[in-house]
């Protein structure tokens, strides 16, 4: 196998939750040392969702491949620690608030004299500036604040929040693309970088085109096509796109209404979207009369696209994720045994990978602390001033 774009590259990742340790965690993946500076208590990652020790499932996925130390970066110990290790990264990820790590001397303008060919990356709520820069955000505040919910409504008109953090994750990947653009940079021009971006700048991105349409058409856009949508059979729900001329003629043969694909009021792309609710009313009734599995083979055998709504475990045990190995199944200590789908462009994960393994707090505390120079009796003395937390090798693998 090549050897990871990013092998010796060094990663300082000072961020919590999800969106800028999504980043770090990508550039670890494709080879990056990635040492993740955690408060005492841990990144508060850890606390989302369900616990499972000191791990959640958000932060076995977002830590993945990456090297814990915990610090208190309140004790001059700690601090100077975090400063030593600023002055070697390539990189550096933060997400706290805006002038938080000034006060520290850990913000890009204190680092930068002593590394000036780093990356910095800061990732914030609003972003540095602005009436809303000291504001918290989440992502469930910027999918409200986005307009994001707005086109996720319910039944009853109701505004949802999607049930996956989807604005982090997305910030996430905006983040990886940009450090990964500012590294070529320096590559070709030796040149640093201070990328500074926010989720409402990533949520923003991610929605350009609905904002268009937006603005071109109203909050109530037209449909992107008619039929579409998912439907109740007698058994379960369905996925049908048929809203192309070819795909909707023959799914009115599919159905016996082969009248249909010629009458004006459905016979084209436009005419569909103009009686888009006495089609869709039609579909609906049509579509209970079989199950899920007769009709998605019914559907396949005339090319109409479609797909059963199935859960997570449908999708895991599915026989084609399962053939091409698009989901590997990998051991996380104090959890167990874990799906890990395979990200695009990265080797499927195994058991006993160190990229497969998300750390527990403070796990390389002492074998970053060494590679600094630190003795065992030095850093005993630091954990016993409270200056870091150090996980024993042991405790780490149960």
């Amino acid at each position: 196998m090549d050897e990871p774009a990013f092998s010796g590259l060094r990663v300082v990742d000072f961020s919590q939750g999800i969106a800028g340790p999504h980043c770090g965690m990508l550039l670890a993946q494709h080879g990056a040392e990635v040492i993740k500076i955690e408060p005492m208590e841990g990144d508060w990652c850890r606390e989302i969702g369900k616990k499972y020790g000191d791990q959640s499932s958000n932060s076995v996925v977002y830590n993945r491949g990456k090297k814990s130390i915990a610090l208190n970066l309140k004790t001059a110990d700690g601090l100077a620690i975090a400063k030593s290790l600023c002055k070697s990264a390539d990189v550096i990820i933060e997400n706290y608030r805006p002038g938080v790590l000034a006060k520290f001397g850990l913000d890009e303008k204190s680092i930068r004299p002593s590394n000036p060919t780093m990356i910095y990356y800061s990732v914030t709520g609003f972003g540095q500036t602005g009436p809303n820069s000291k504001l918290p955000a989440t992502d469930s505040v910027l999918q409200a604040f986005s307009g994001f919910m707005s086109i996720n409504k319910d039944h009853r008109g109701i505004p949802q929040r999607l049930g996956i953090l989807a604005i982090d994750i997305s910030t996430g990947l905006y983040g990886f693309q940009a450090v990964s653009a500012a590294l070529y940079r320096r590559a070709t021009k030796g040149k640093g970088a201070h990328i500074e971006s926010s989720l409402m700048e990533a949520v923003g991105a991610f929605q350009t085109a609905k904002m268009i349409e937006f603005e071109l058409e109203g909050a109530e856009p037209t449909a992107p096509g008619v039929p579409v949508g998912t439907f109740k059979a007698k058994d379960g729900f369905i996925n049908v796109n048929a809203r192309r001329d070819s795909h909707f003629v023959a799914l009115c043969g599919l159905i016996g209404r082969e009248e249909m694909a010629t009458d004006p009021r459905y016979a084209t792309v436009d005419a569909r979207k103009e009686h888009e609710a006495e089609l869709l009313a039609l579909m609906k009734d049509t579509m209970t009369q079989r199950t899920v599995a007769e009709w998605n083979e019914a559907l396949n055998n005339v090319g109409v696209l479609n797909a059963p709504v199935q859960d997570y475990g449908d999708y895991m045990n599915d026989p084609h994720v399962t053939a091409v190995d698009a989901v590997a199944w990998v051991e996380q200590s104090g959890v167990g045994r874990l799906p890990m789908p395979k990200t695009p462009g990265i080797p499927p994960l195994k058991s006993g990978d160190p990229l497969a393994h998300s750390p527990h707090i403070g796990e390389h505390t002492s074998v970053v602390l060494r590679d600094l120079g630190f003795s065992d009796d030095a850093i005993k003395g630091l954990e016993n001033d409270g200056a870091v937390r150090v996980l024993e090798p042991k405790a780490a693998a149960e």
